[in-house]
C-alpha cells in the first residue's frame, strides 16, 4: 500500500482516522490553539515550528503546508474524528524516519489531541486504532513516538499498547539530540 497515492481510513466504536481535509481547519483551530494541548505535542526536528496555531488563517496556513507534504511524500497527516461529536479533536502524522541513530526506518506517530482527550482511555483507543497499521501503511520496520515525562496519562496509554521507553535518543538533522522516545517493533 502506498499512502501517498491512497490513504486508508481507519475506524474503531469511537474514532475515524482519515487523511486530513480542508473543512476540518476550525475544529483542528480548537487543538492548535490550546494552551493546555501544546506541552504534549512533539515539535522535535520541526523546524522551530511548535505547532501553536492561534488564528484561522494560521490554521489553513499549516494545512496548505500539509497538502504541500503529503504531495511530495515527506508525512501524512491524519485527522482524528470523534464519532460521537462528528468533528477533528486532533491529528496523528505519520511518516518514515531516515537517519543514521538507532531509528533508521522507523515510523514517527506524532498524536496531537485537544486537551480534554488527553486521557489514558482516549488515547489508548487512538494509539490503539493507528499502531498495528502504520507498518503496512508507510513500509517501515516498527514505530516510535515521542512522550514527555510528564504526560502520564498518555504514558499508561502507550504502554497499554505495547510501546516500551527507549533508551536511544533520536538524533536531530542538525544534531542536536532529543529523549524521551517509546519504541514499538
Amino acid at each position: 500500500m502506498n499512502i501517498y497515492k491512497k490513504c486508508p481510513t481507519l475506524e474503531s466504536e469511537k474514532f475515524i482516522i482519515r487523511l486530513f481535509q480542508d473543512k476540518d481547519c476550525d475544529d483542528l483551530l480548537k487543538v492548535y490553539s490550546d494552551k493546555n494541548a501544546l506541552p504534549f505535542f512533539n515539535s522535535d526536528n520541526c523546524d522551530g515550528d511548535n505547532f501553536y496555531y492561534a488564528t484561522r488563517e494560521r490554521m489553513a496556513e499549516a494545512i496548505k503546508f500539509w497538502h504541500m507534504s503529503y504531495e511530495n511524500g515527506w508525512f501524512v497527516r491524519l485527522s482524528i474524528i470523534d464519532k460521537a461529536m462528528s468533528n477533528a479533536i486532533g491529528t496523528a502524522e505519520l511518516c518514515v524516519r531516515v537517519s543514521e541513530d538507532e531509528f533508521n526506518s522507523m515510523g514517527i506517530l506524532r498524536v496531537d489531541v485537544r486537551s480534554d482527550y488527553e486521557q489514558e482511555d482516549a488515547l489508548y483507543d487512538i494509539f490503539a486504532l493507528i499502531t498495528p497499521n502504520i507498518e503496512k501503511m508507510i513500509g517501515c520496520k516498527g514505530v516510535l513516538t515521542k512522550v514527555p515525562i510528564y504526560a502520564v496519562e498518555r504514558i499508561k496509554a502507550i504502554q497499554k499498547v505495547g510501546f516500551t521507553k527507549s533508551e536511544h535518543w533520536l538524533i536531530g538533522k542538525t544534531g542536536y539530540a532529543y529523549d524521551g522516545y517509546w519504541t514499538i517493533q
